[in-house]
């Protein structure tokens, strides 16, 4: 138990510690870095399926054509959130994604309300309307919509959709998934030397060791977070998830100084608040349910 908690917490601070990684290839365009990220993370992948012998194995699962169709939207809907992601990191919206990934839990809940026919309780529809308030509050604030926030909660809730139905697990997921999308990827990194604007191998060895560790800095966290849900229960998996946002929102203020007025803090307050109350109320319905078996039980022993 003990160390699958550790494992969550090392891989929800690797991913929220990920814009300070990305803001040392600010000097790469988002499109490139994403198209090494993919390169990069496949070559890794394979690379820990070869070491543990596990080739045939994943030959033979990712061949159904079934598994290819709902891994081909798996990989789009997370190139699109690892895109956005880290073009607004370098663009000094770091603030913003942090955002996008608080909103992200309470977006599946109402995702799975829709199309997978999940029941609320009454009491959870409030943290749903007042997080709704707060992206109201903050798009008339902004004078526009939060669209990074939501794109980001948006394709991350939606990818996680998807893979409710993939019968692959994390790593063979993710390998087929960057696979799918390395052909795209590398295309446009081949397009891009050809034509004088690639940044590899041209800017320098700390910038290419920066590309090349794209892979390992994408694997290691999802390693450790597939570790992490076999020994520890899920509802602490989604209590510590908020690691990742939080590390954003302080970088961004703390380390990159983007602007975090008391304004944004009302919207942002919101949301947090949103959180706050889903969260006390899925504990109070645990403890409720829990106590309902546990005095089954008593009288059926009785």
């Amino acid at each position: 138990m003990k160390k699958g908690i550790w494992y969550a917490i090392g891989a929800y601070a690797l991913w929220g510690i990920l814009p300070v990684y990305w803001k040392l290839l600010h000097h790469v365009p988002a499109i490139q870095l994403i198209s090494h990220r993919i390169v990069w993370s496949f070559c890794a992948l394979l690379i820990v399926i070869l070491a543990t012998y596990r080739w045939k194995e994943f030959q033979s699962l990712v061949r159904n054509p079934r598994t290819l169709r709902i891994y081909l939207a798996a990989a789009v809907l997370i190139g699109i959130n690892w895109l956005t992601y880290v073009w607004a990191v370098n663009s000094e919206h770091i603030i913003e994604t942090s955002l996008g990934y608080f909103i992200n839990p309470l977006l599946s809940v109402l995702i799975g309300v829709i199309f997978l026919r999940e029941h609320l309780r009454t009491f959870q529809w409030i943290p749903l309307g007042l997080a709704a308030a707060g992206v109201l509050y903050l798009t008339i604030v902004y004078g526009a919509l939060p669209w990074i926030a939501l794109t980001l909660a948006f394709s991350f809730a939606s990818y996680g959709l998807v893979k409710k139905i993939a019968p692959l697990g994390s790593l063979y997921g993710l390998t087929l998934e960057t696979g799918i999308l390395i052909i795209p990827a590398f295309a446009y990194l081949l397009y891009s030397d050809s034509i004088g604007a690639g940044a590899f191998l041209h800017t320098g060895t700390f910038s290419d060791s920066l590309m090349m560790g794209a892979g390992v800095v994408t694997t290691i966290p999802l390693l450790m977070f597939a570790s992490a849900t076999q020994r520890i229960p899920l509802s602490l998996v989604g209590i510590l998830q908020y690691i990742t946002p939080t590390l954003g929102l302080l970088i961004g203020i703390f380390i990159y100084h983007e602007q975090f007025t008391y304004i944004h803090f009302i919207g942002y307050g919101m949301v947090w608040l949103a959180l706050f109350l889903f969260a006390i109320e899925k504990y109070v319905a645990h403890r409720a349910e829990s106590e309902t078996v546990n005095e089954a039980a008593l009288n059926d022993l009785l």
